[in-house]
């Protein structure tokens, strides 16, 4: 079945309201049960990435970085098994990933001399426990983001 334009802009349009996750995707399979799975899965991520492309400039600003890395502080300092960076992310709508990128490149700065190995080691170990903190189902939606901002 080819989709229309029109067809495209009202399963769009549906997605604004919706926040990335399967449970989402099931509910608009619902919606509009003449379009595949696999139809939906790509208007959805397509439109997902649309938004965080038009949203990026917003969350890198100095101002911006600097409230997300305190609210990352303040909150692992409440409770240091928390998901703090996928309720950021999820509370100013930007993808967790990215978020996580923000924190940790404002992290290096406070800590320059900080060796390029030893990040690395962090960042991927801090990633990890963000995504398994993920349902299974929502790990394939933030898979689709790009992350070579």
């Amino acid at each position: 079945m080819i989709l229309t334009k029109a067809q495209y802009d009202e399963i769009a349009q549906c997605l604004v309201s919706v926040p990335p996750t399967r449970q989402s995707l099931r509910k608009l399979k619902q919606t509009f049960p003449s379009q595949s799975q696999a139809t939906l899965l790509s208007i959805f991520s397509q439109e997902y990435q649309k938004h965080i492309k038009r949203t990026h400039a917003k969350h890198h600003t100095s101002e911006a970085i600097e409230t997300y890395y305190q609210r990352y502080l303040n909150g692992v300092g409440r409770n240091g098994s928390a998901p703090v960076l996928l309720e950021l992310a999820n509370e100013v709508d930007y993808a967790p990933s990215l978020m996580a990128r923000i924190i940790l490149e404002r992290f290096l700065q406070d800590h320059e001399e900080t060796p390029h190995f030893l990040f690395k080691e962090v960042m991927v170990s801090h990633l990890g426990n963000l995504i398994n903190l993920l349902s299974t189902d929502d790990k394939v939606i933030f898979n689709q983001v790009p992350n070579d901002w």
